[in-house]
């Protein structure tokens, strides 16, 4: 079968097109045929390194957390899941060599493998993984706000998005709105914010406005409820100043920096909650449950995906993923798939 590997980190040329045998899948495990795979920023990231030519923990890593396809065969133990189901996959590369989505036949742990709705598309399933997933942890870590998602779980709240033409934005916008929050997102330009509107959110603004508090305040005049922050060193004095006492700012990337100052006796006085997550570490049990209301989600038919729903697919074949990943590794906007076999 086919597969792309890497064996030292560079720039996409390290991705070669390789010929493997097919693995069998051991106790708890699920091989899944790949129909589609998705690129997400973490997939270059982790390539690339801190540098090129550093040695891999393994031989070779096959890369991309996420993707979607059928279930070709079952290991012992494995229930929730059958030959010939359709699923849809999450962190399949982490701390795993052979298991990423960028191969016809992937074998990886049942636990990051989900069953997809009948209604939902494989271009859906392969677009969930490390976005949605980590939408909806930003969306339920405030101190006084839902656990668990479903239609009501957000009514009576003001949710504001950063970057909400982004992967991660454009799943926060669709699951808050789902959840019934009112959703505000600051963008950068008219194209991002058709995007946006697109994806559901009620108000989009342009962050770069010298009045952007008083566009927030004046539609949160009490303050915003949550935050899902994408450049927590760049937006600090913002999301400060539009909080609400109790509010809750959910950090999930560095795009502006690594280094923040925070106003501590600001801060304080509000009680404001920052949680910072990545999805590698958030474990299981909030994966698994992130899966279930993402699933009820697509169920009702939201998470959809294309530029009619705010998120533009960006296609390659199996072949061509060292462009998947130098596309995303641009900073493309939308979400960049890659066919791997015929549905």
């Amino acid at each position: 079968m086919k597969a792309i590997v890497y064996s030292q980190t560079g720039d996409p040329s390290v991705l070669q097109l390789v010929d493997r045998p097919v693995a069998e899948p051991g106790a708890g495990e699920v091989r899944v045929r790949i129909v589609v795979s998705g690129v997400n920023p973490t997939d270059w990231k982790s390539r690339q390194g801190s540098g090129p030519g550093e040695k891999l923990a393994f031989d070779d890593v096959v890369p991309n957390q996420d993707g979607a396809g059928v279930v070709d065969a079952v290991g012992d133990g494995v229930q929730h899941v059958s030959v010939g189901d359709r699923v849809w996959l999450a962190l399949a590369a982490y701390q795993r060599a052979s298991s990423g989505s960028a191969q016809e036949l992937a074998v990886l742990p049942a636990e990051r493998v989900f069953p997809l709705p009948d209604n939902a598309s494989f271009d859906q399933g392969a677009s969930l993984g490390v976005p949605a997933i980590t939408a909806h942890r930003a969306l339920t870590v405030a101190e006084d706000g839902p656990r668990r998602l479903h239609p009501g779980a957000l009514a009576g709240t003001t949710v504001l998005v950063a970057g909400g033409a982004g992967a991660v934005g454009h799943a926060a916008i669709q699951l808050a709105r789902w959840a019934g929050a009112s959703v505000i997102t600051t963008v950068s330009s008219p194209e991002k914010a058709a995007l946006a509107t697109a994806a559901g959110a009620q108000h989009v603004l342009t962050y770069t406005d010298q009045d952007i508090v008083a566009q927030i305040r004046a539609i949160a005049p009490d303050g915003v409820d949550q935050i899902v922050e994408v450049a927590p060193a760049q937006n600090a004095e913002l999301d400060l100043a539009v909080i609400r006492n109790r509010g809750s700012i959910a950090v999930y990337a560095n795009n502006g920096g690594d280094q923040m100052t925070l106003d501590v006796r600001r801060h304080f006085s509000l009680n404001v909650r920052y949680q910072f997550l990545l999805l590698y570490t958030v474990g299981m049990d909030e994966i698994r449950a992130a899966a279930e209301d993402i699933n009820a989600a697509l169920a009702d038919g939201a998470l959809a995906v294309g530029e009619s729903a705010g998120l533009p697919l960006h296609r390659t074949d199996l072949a061509r993923t060292a462009d998947a990943h130098a596309l995303v590794e641009s900073g493309v906007v939308g979400k960049v798939l890659i066919d791997v076999s015929a549905a």
